[in-house]
């Protein structure tokens, strides 16, 4: 309503990179012509850098070992699922190609190419940008924050939807929480055969839960103010199944 922002509407794609690194939970690692699959193996540096724990009988452990000067060429493969069951939850993908060096009982990875896939197509991320780029400071809480909106407040779900453009809401039989970031909530607005996401930004940045919480009473007074949606009825009657 003629507000300006001095930020960005959404993250920019080297902290979404960055977010999917920092809160995935396994990597799919494809190294000399082989591909493991590894969970809770993982940590990451500050920079970006990658440092996986592998089993002594892992065959990446031994192609890390035995490569040229011990830098075998790999792809790691991370996937960034939504927390709330919806169609279609892997909301990204994350590659990152490039060559691990053996540090004692661990293998350091150095990445040369990172690519971040979100549905909307593929993006080559820039080396420097994912070096100096940080997660977003809600994602850690993310999968916690969204579980319980909604499970604990699916009328506050429904609410939102009065923000949404009736266009997206035709044919809907079921809103949920999708994904939120410091610059906004996105919906994911399911029909009988497809679905569509709709972004609710916030009217500023909330660095923290408790600016969360304050953005959303936000978002949740403009719904009450705004006029009620008729795309939903079946949603209440259909409930989550």
């Amino acid at each position: 309503m003629g507000d300006s922002h001095s930020w960005a509407a959404v993250p920019a794609t080297a902290e979404r990179a960055r977010s999917v690194l920092a809160t995935a939970w396994s990597c799919a690692v494809t190294a000399d012509g082989g591909r493991e699959e590894f969970a809770g193996a993982h940590t990451v540096d500050d920079d970006g850098r990658v440092v996986l724990r592998v089993p002594e009988d892992s065959a990446l452990l031994a192609a890390a070992v035995r490569a040229p000067r011990g830098e075998p060429s790999a792809v790691l493969e991370f996937a960034d699922v939504a927390p709330v069951p919806v169609r279609h939850r892997v909301r990204a993908r994350l590659w990152l190609a490039g060559w691990f060096t053996p540090e004692d009982d661990r293998l350091a990875f150095r990445a040369t190419r990172v690519v971040f896939r979100p549905p909307t197509g593929a993006v080559v991320v820039a080396l420097d940008e994912f070096a100096q780029a940080r997660p977003d400071p809600l994602a850690a809480a993310e999968a916690r924050l969204l579980t319980h909106l909604a499970d604990a407040h699916p009328d506050a779900v429904e609410r939102l939807t009065r923000l949404v453009p009736p266009d997206s809401l035709h044919g809907a039989v079921r809103v949920r929480p999708l994904a939120v970031d410091r610059h906004g909530l996105t919906l994911r607005v399911e029909r009988a055969r497809a679905h569509g996401d709709v972004r609710l930004p916030f009217h500023a940045p909330a660095d923290d839960v408790g600016r969360l919480t304050e953005r959303m009473h936000v978002l949740l007074a403009q719904a009450a103010a705004a006029s009620c949606p008729r795309a939903l009825h079946r949603q209440r009657a259909d409930g989550d199944g």
